[in-house]
């Protein structure tokens, strides 16, 4: 999957200062994240919906 055909969302916890930024894609088979910053000139790091689903839950605990 190209990185660039994806759309793309910034987290809602990311403010307009810069700092702590990340953003994700989500496709059926896989959900992408990226550090805003970096844009597409960064990595991306994707995992299984399942994973992301499993992450976001421990995290909004």
């Amino acid at each position: 999957m190209n990185a660039a055909a994806l759309s793309w969302f910034k987290s809602s916890y990311s403010g307009s200062e810069g700092g702590d930024c990340v953003e994700v894609a989500a496709h059926p088979a896989a959900v992408h994240v990226r550090d805003s910053k970096l844009g597409e000139a960064g990595p991306v790091f994707t995992v299984s919906p399942t994973a992301w689903g499993a992450f976001v839950a421990e995290a909004t605990c």
